[in-house]
């Protein structure tokens, strides 16, 4: 999984808080622009700048096509706790920025709900070299913590089609360093 699928992941958690019907077109998609006026609206939580500690951790991988041990490889390459700096500007941005960065390929939203702290979305992506790839994203967060699951289910990297599950959550552990 690449760095922003995870910033992704982490600003819906962090940015959730009781939205209206996004899909203000009517055309049964949510682009990333609707999905951003919808939080905006609503007064959505930004996260505070500052240090953050972000933990991923492969829950489950399934792909037919895939040797035995690529699940066990698989985890020992995306199990890993790193921290970033969210500066002002950039949480500024919250949602829309982060969004953007992130897509690799032309990525919509089929269902974005938010209610209070907590989030259900779906995305859909398509191109970015794998093909279709449809995300569920289930969490909750605040201004300075989110906890969100992410199921992918696609193409797995040429393997066929298989889903990926993981578990990410985002700690603000203080100041940036200067």
């Amino acid at each position: 999984m690449r760095a922003p699928v995870t910033a992704l992941v982490a600003s819906l958690a962090l940015a959730a808080c009781g939205s209206p019907d996004p899909d203000t077109d009517g055309d049964g998609k949510i682009s990333m622009e609707e999905a951003q006026a919808s939080m905006e609206a609503s007064g959505a939580v930004k996260p505070q700048p500052g240090q953050y500690r972000a933990s991923v951790e492969l829950l489950d991988f399934e792909a037919p096509g895939a040797p035995p041990e690529a699940k066990q490889m698989l985890s020992g390459m995306m199990q890993r706790t790193f921290e970033y700096c969210l500066t002002p500007e950039e949480a500024e941005k919250g949602f829309e920025e982060m969004a953007r960065s992130s897509q690799s390929g032309d990525c919509s939203f089929e269902k974005f709900d938010a209610d209070g702290n907590d989030i259900d979305a779906v995305m859909l992506c398509t191109g970015g070299g794998m093909g279709e790839m449809r995300v569920t994203m289930d969490g909750s967060g605040s201004e300075t913590a989110s906890e969100m699951t992410m199921t992918m289910e696609g193409n797995m990297a040429g393997q066929g089609q298989g889903t990926m599950t993981m578990r990410t959550s985002h700690e603000r552990i203080g100041d940036c360093a200067s």
